[in-house]
């Protein structure tokens, strides 16, 4: 049920009683920011279905590595295994039964969020679970593994030199024309 105006998305409640309590709009998240709460949330649900259960002061990079493993089911980017005939392949000619995994580059976003959102939620830097040395050599080790299997490249790419605007004529020194 809404109580007031929308604007942009967020309802405006202009429903109270005494003129002492003022109108608070809720605050839009960015798509950033909705997104680390989900993954924060993602990850509490996990360390509570847990066997057994944890306490988020119990969790180390074990924990996380394990989550990270555990998010694999519900990938969508198909990882050639090592025998597999279309290993290496970019663009395989036909379908094979090689597993779907999360692709690297949304497991390191995942955990650069995480990251983030423990400190947000109270946690303190040094002991932060997924900022482990452990954590990014796997990250590490799924990036290279995925590479080769895919036959993908991610070397960082080079940014090109912007051309001058238009109608910006380039002037030489005098020494050059």
């Amino acid at each position: 049920m809404m109580n007031g105006p929308v604007s942009d998305g967020v309802i405006v409640d202009d429903s109270s009683s005494n003129s002492a309590s003022s109108s608070v709009a809720a605050v839009s998240l960015s798509r950033y920011e909705s997104q680390k709460q989900r993954d924060w949330s993602s990850f509490l649900q996990y360390l509570e279905r847990h066997q057994p259960p944890l306490a988020l002061p119990q969790c180390s990079s074990a924990h996380v590595l394990e989550f990270l493993q555990y998010l694999d089911q519900f990938g969508k980017t198909k990882v050639h295994v090592t025998g597999c005939p279309f290993f290496g392949l970019p663009l395989p000619p036909a379908p094979c039964p090689c597993p779907l995994r999360q692709a690297w580059g949304s497991l390191d976003a995942l955990v650069g969020r995480l990251r983030a959102a423990f400190e947000v939620n109270g946690g303190h830097r040094d002991t932060n679970p997924f900022a482990a040395h452990a954590v990014r050599l796997y990250l590490r080790e799924v990036r290279n593994f995925q590479s080769k299997a895919r036959g993908v490249c991610y070397d960082k790419k080079r940014k090109k030199p912007q051309p001058p605007p238009a109608g910006h004529k380039a002037t030489l020194p005098a020494d050059h024309q």
